[in-house]
């Protein structure tokens, strides 16, 4: 049984005013009401309360991860450079990786995933496909040297992470391992109050193709996110674009004096028509250096990820180059470009007969540019970012728009790293063959801190009763007396005996202060207790979420919390809401 906390031996540090640098309601909440403190640029200490909140978020997904019968292991934060030069990351993952060198001269880098060190752990220990499949899973510090650590936990350099990975001898094994993992991270996602969606993703340093994001829905999130009611979802810089570009038909190819007209919006004002129906074109080059132009719908906006895909290493060009290649900033087209520029354009455009799009020379546009006649197109490909709007993938209904907090992410790698690590295993046919890995990972401070973001209010955190530092707390108004404090203290332990986790502020403060330091904390439930309400038999019962209060009878207070108590033992994430039914 935990002991009762008492806030008038606790170090719970709140403050009055919120910090200067502190833009998000959960970094500035966390560190208001004495969760957490900033020590340097993206780095953090956890206080009392924020660790009892931190462990609970780890114990669920422990919880999660051992029944669907992974192993927990702790690998070390510091990770020898020599694994990662054998999986080509050391020079591929970028300024991110802090990397160090020591007394000796060796290298090493301050992990900010642990993809490398699992595979050299488990490729001299696994060798039979009878040992397979094995999930492994730690949770343990990630560093990862961001250039502008921001939003508190949200992009921290350093935060607590819970990360797992398998090791299989089938793709088909790896998928069950694949989807149990997912309807783990969903149960977490459950458990944690949190309001999420599980969205289609790319997998960035990580590889792999086959990638999931669970994201918290938040007004601030930090990803855009669209949606469907059918249950489709995806990470708006992933998803699979399906827009309505429209044609300006004329009769045959025409060239058209438009000065001083630069972008998509002046062409559009200029001709009179929609921007769906003039194409914006960007210029890059390839890894080789070979130049490409992307044709995408006016409407619409490159993403980078899908043009990285479609051409390998793709980097826009700056003003200089593009000079030195011929092109025209502003009035790029298909029509007329440098001999070997290659033309890439969105899957939209296909079923577009007629273009309205740049001349190559400046102060010129064409407006009825005919694919396939006057110009020829190399390659199609879903190049833009979806937005709200488009049509959705699964069902062709208009996608809904918001913003998320990625809070977990799972990948299937393939055998991206046991191959380039040389770890294998001997099949049932006597050959040897790499492990298929899957990784999985949920941000656990990161999660802390979407809760915040979708519950809190103007006075304070809102925790959901699954993760509070404390289920319950006592407030008495008087302290040392012979009639407010003893009551208080026998509340709290018959609250106590009832399995609730109590605190009891007994600290020689004003009421309004205790009453804005219950609220700032997020307490779920609060107990006052005061000499008029004793006097009556009575103490004033608050229920956080809603803010609602109620007089209960003092002898009947346990008796009432009774249900509310099997609530919270049978993971009822809001037990006290029957109280006020």
């Amino acid at each position: 049984m935990t002991a009762i906390m008492r806030m008038s031996r606790a170090y719970a540090p709140t403050l009055k005013e919120d910090p200067s640098d502190a833009e998000l309601a959960s970094h500035r909440l966390l560190l208001r009401a004495g969760m957490m403190r900033k020590n340097a640029a993206g780095l953090y200490s956890f206080l009392p309360l924020g660790m009892k909140v931190l462990n609970k978020v780890e114990a669920i997904v422990n919880e999660e991860m051992d029944n669907i019968g992974a192993q927990q292991i702790l690998m070390p934060f510091v990770q020898p450079a020599e694994i990662w030069h054998e999986s080509g990351r050391w020079d591929d993952y970028g300024p991110e990786l802090a990397r160090m060198t020591d007394r000796h001269g060796v290298e090493y880098c301050l992990g900010p995933t642990h993809e490398e060190l699992i595979t050299s752990l488990v490729r001299n220990e696994l060798r039979s496909y009878k040992q397979l499949p094995v999930s492994l899973y730690q949770t343990q510090v990630k560093f990862r040297d961001e250039i502008r650590p921001r939003f508190g936990l949200m992009r921290s350099r350093e935060f607590l992470m819970k990360d797992a990975y398998s090791f299989h001898a089938t793709q088909e094994s790896l998928q069950e391992t694949y989807d149990d993992m997912s309807g783990a991270y969903e149960r977490i996602c459950d458990r944690l109050g949190l309001v999420w969606r599980a969205v289609e993703a790319d997998s960035g340093q990580i590889g792999g193709k086959v990638t999931t994001e669970f994201m918290a829905l938040a007004e601030y999130g930090e990803a855009e996110i669209v949606h469907c009611e059918c249950g489709y979802a995806a990470d708006a810089e992933a998803g699979e674009c399906r827009c309505a570009a429209t044609m300006y038909e004329r009769d045959g190819m025409q060239k058209v004096s438009t000065p001083g007209v630069h972008t998509i919006e002046e062409l559009a004002t200029f001709l009179g028509i929609p921007e769906t129906s003039c194409m914006k074109a960007l210029s890059g080059k390839d890894a080789d250096g070979n130049i490409v132009v992307f044709f995408v719908p006016g409407d619409h906006e490159l993403n980078d990820i899908k043009a990285n895909r479609a051409v390998p290493g793709f980097e826009l060009l700056t003003d200089e180059e593009m000079e030195s290649a011929g092109l025209f900033k502003g009035s790029m087209g298909p029509v007329g470009l440098p001999e070997g520029v290659r033309v890439i354009a969105d899957w939209n455009l296909k079923d577009v007969a007629q273009w309205a799009v740049g001349a190559n020379e400046d102060g010129f546009h064409y407006v009825g540019a005919r694919n396939g006649v006057d110009f020829k197109v190399d390659g199609w490909a879903d190049l833009c970012e979806v937005k709200p709007g488009d049509a959705c993938p699964a069902c062709g209904k208009a996608l809904e728009g918001a913003r998320g907090i990625e809070v977990s992410q799972v990948f299937q790698l393939g055998t991206k790293y046991s191959e380039s690590m040389g770890a294998t295993f001997m099949d049932e046919d006597g050959t040897e063959k790499p492990f298929i890995m899957g990784c999985y990972g949920v941000g656990v401070s990161r999660s802390m801190a979407a809760v915040v973001e979708q519950y809190h209010d103007d006075a304070g955190i809102i925790w959901p009763a699954s993760i509070a530092p404390a289920h319950i707390c006592v407030v008495p108004l008087a302290v040392n007396d012979d009639t407010v404090h003893p009551a208080a203290q026998k509340i709290a332990e018959d609250l106590q005996a009832l399995g609730f986790e109590v605190a009891i502020d007994d600290r020689k403060e004003r009421a309004g202060v205790k009453f804005a330091d219950a609220d700032l904390i997020g307490w779920p439930l609060q107990v006052v207790v005061g000499k008029r309400g004793l006097a009556e038999g009575k103490v004033e019962v608050k229920l956080r979420r809603t803010g609602e209060k109620r007089d209960f009878e003092l002898d009947s207070l346990a008796s009432q919390l009774e249900g509310a108590a099997r609530a919270l033992h049978a993971g009822e994430v809001n037990p006290f809401d029957e109280l006020f039914a």
